[in-house]
């Protein structure tokens, strides 16, 4: 049975008129008896009965009118709730992040949104810089945060949208009993040549970086986690690396720059291909101006 028929059917049972129920419907009179002449056709039964007062419904008219008001019905709950659903989406901005970038940039960023008020509520998932790209071409993120090696060359994403918002360096995180832990501005990273390291690997470029320095690093902790490694260095089990964008979140353990330059990573934020949700952009300026309480400079 043809849906649009039926509806149509309904105005015309409801009205007992052609004419009245082909102005209500914005349609001309014949079209809307020829579409009552076809349903009539496709279930096999006469619907009305033309009457000196008008258009009387038959049995089968009577059967056919509690499906379709029943049907009517449900079609403008499906519409009601599709509306507030669509409302909510509106409302609510996907954000994918890396973990370091969550902890500080991004929850500032999101305080700021809240303290400036308004009805954008932005919900935060993890991801990784592999899983970045196909998550973000996927739907799953309105608006995703990403990070690379300053020295590589810039990646991009076709029909994306990057924006750069800060330059994350590396700090040296020591306990607050360490010898050098009284020291103001930076230190010399041959300085720490005897000292136990924390790292996230013994092949990556912050233990090149000690190489470079002129000695191996001796590591007595692998740890991809910034948690832990604060941990172990807040416990005086070792020293170790910390990004620049974490600088605000470990008040126990004392940070300092290192002489000499150290890779630096570019922290930026991409808008997929495509439509973008209305309200993908205030997020983003709520990040650039976050950014710039991260950006480097000095301890």
């Amino acid at each position: 049975m043809d849906p649009r028929r039926l509806l149509t059917f309904r105005v015309v049972a409801h009205e007992r008129s052609f004419s009245r129920a082909a102005e209500q419907l914005s349609r001309s009179q014949p079209s809307v008896s020829s579409q009552i002449a076809l349903l009539e056709t496709e279930i096999g039964v006469r619907l009305f009965d033309r009457a000196r007062r008008g258009l009387r419904l038959t049995p089968a008219g009577d059967v056919l009118l509690e499906h379709a008001d029943h049907v009517a019905w449900r079609l403008a709950l499906a519409d009601e709730q599709l509306a507030a659903l669509a409302g909510a989406h509106r409302g609510q901005v996907r954000l994918g992040s890396f973990p370091t970038a969550m902890a500080g940039l991004v929850a500032s960023g999101i305080a700021r949104l809240r303290a400036a008020g308004g009805d954008i509520r932005v919900l935060v998932d993890e991801v990784t810089s592999e899983t970045l790209e196909p998550r973000l071409l996927g739907g799953d993120f309105d608006i995703a945060l990403g990070y690379q090696d300053r020295a590589r060359p810039r990646r991009e994403i076709e029909g994306a949208e990057r924006v750069d918002l800060v330059e994350e360096t590396f700090l040296v995180g020591l306990p607050v009993e360490h010898p050098l832990a009284e020291r103001t501005g930076t230190l010399e990273l041959a300085e720490l040549a005897g000292e136990d390291w924390i790292m996230a690997s013994p092949r990556g470029f912050l233990s090149d970086a000690c190489r470079e320095a002129g000695f191996e690093p001796h590591i007595v902790a692998l740890c991809h986690e910034p948690v832990g490694t604060h941990g172990m260095i807040r416990r005086g089990l070792g020293i170790g690396f910390v990004p620049s964008l974490l600088v605000h979140e470990h008040p126990d353990i004392v940070m300092r720059p290192v002489a000499g330059p150290l890779p630096r990573r570019q922290i930026y934020a991409m808008l997929p291909p495509g439509e973008r949700h209305p309200h993908a952009r205030h997020v983003l300026t709520a990040l650039r101006e976050a950014a710039d309480d991260f950006a480097p400079r000095g301890t």
